[in-house]
């Protein structure tokens, strides 16, 4: 029903604009064109003067009344030069926004069209098209540059000391792997992947598997002011890391390893201080459209410090069973010295 209404309300708006227009014809029939004219001009110079100290405080109190609603500071050390490339960039266009829109709306005002003075058509002048073809290029590499400087910086390798953890994608959630004691993730095989008891394809020949951590409900343990690099792939579709509070954001792709790295600033409680929100939690959002359960595709990162840390990984268990490794394969000694097996007879299955 509201839907409707809704539409009714845009044909009555539509209906309405259209009677003012031809008012407006009708009046102009009656009282001459010219003098219509005139007056629609002064009340359009007179808008536009008004216009714009309006505009800027309806932006100023937009901002006031959403500051709350927006982001805290910057969880990780890399996403500080994100938040202070915004500013920059804001500051610049904010300065040209500014200057370009006070003096429309004032030459609006100021040169209006009127009985006594006509427009004055100005075709064209090189020294000016130099100016504002020159300048607006020189602005851009400025804001090219430091945006390169810290593409550069979260594109580099991660430290060595980094902590290593795999994101993978699937629709739709997040498993989670971390390497065991030895430091190492095993490697994966897509060919193995099933969802009872090989979510990642976990090849089980290779032993470094045996101590990997696998968590299928999303979330990550990171160690405070220590890199984390994040390994990120997908079982099925095009996914997105996307981690708002540290400023950071990674396609993942099937077929495709991806990686970014940051060092994380404040733990998950030092966070719920600052934020004043008891509930507060570090979200790992899908950034890409992945299917019609993208929605609900959300994992968790917990930042904590070391010992909390170790505290948790010495409670979790390696995914394999019970970190067991298989038997390792007879060597070429062992198999001459077992006597070699009689074969067994060849049945023939008829089919029927």
């Amino acid at each position: 029903m509201s839907v409707f209404i809704l539409i009714a309300l845009i044909v009555l708006v539509l209906a309405v604009i259209y009677q003012i227009g031809r008012a407006s014809e009708f009046a102009s029939l009656l009282r001459g064109e010219e003098k219509v004219q005139a007056g629609t001009n002064r009340l359009m110079a007179w808008s536009m003067l008004l216009m714009f100290p309006l505009g800027m405080w309806a932006i100023y109190a937009c901002h006031q009344a959403l500051i709350g609603k927006m982001l805290p500071v910057s969880a990780s050390v890399q996403g500080e030069g994100y938040d202070s490339m915004m500013y920059v960039t804001l500051i610049m266009t904010g300065i040209v926004f500014i200057i370009t829109q006070g003096l429309l709306c004032w030459f609006a005002f100021r040169y209006q069209s009127t009985p006594n003075r006509k427009a004055y058509f100005y075709a064209h002048n090189n020294r000016l098209e130099i100016l504002w073809t020159t300048v607006p290029a020189l602005a851009m590499a400025v804001l090219v540059i430091i945006g390169l400087r810290h593409w550069f910086n979260i594109t580099s390798e991660a430290p060595a000391d980094s902590q290593i953890v795999e994101v993978v994608g699937k629709q739709f959630n997040w498993i989670i792997r971390y390497p065991g004691k030895d430091g190492v993730l095993g490697k994966r095989n897509f060919q193995l992947i099933n969802n009872e008891n090989n979510v990642l394809g976990l090849d089980t020949n290779d032993r470094q598997n045996l101590d990997d951590i696998i968590l299928e409900n999303g979330e990550v343990h990171v160690i405070v002011n220590r890199p984390i690099k994040f390994i990120i792939g997908s079982r099925d579709v095009i996914h997105d890391v996307g981690l708002p509070h540290f400023r950071y954001k990674m396609d993942a792709v099937p077929g495709i390893t991806t990686t970014l790295w940051f060092t994380p600033k404040y733990t998950t409680a030092q966070m719920k201080e600052i934020t004043g929100n008891p509930d507060f939690v570090y979200e790992i959002a899908c950034d890409q459209m992945c299917g019609k359960g993208h929605y609900s595709m959300r994992g968790t990162i917990i930042v904590e410090t070391a010992e909390e840390h170790a505290a948790w990984l010495a409670k979790q268990q390696p995914y394999l069973k019970g970190g067991q490794a298989p038997a390792p394969a007879p060597s070429a000694a062992d198999t001459a010295a077992v006597p070699a097996a009689t074969p067994a007879p060849v049945q023939t299955i008829t089919k029927l």
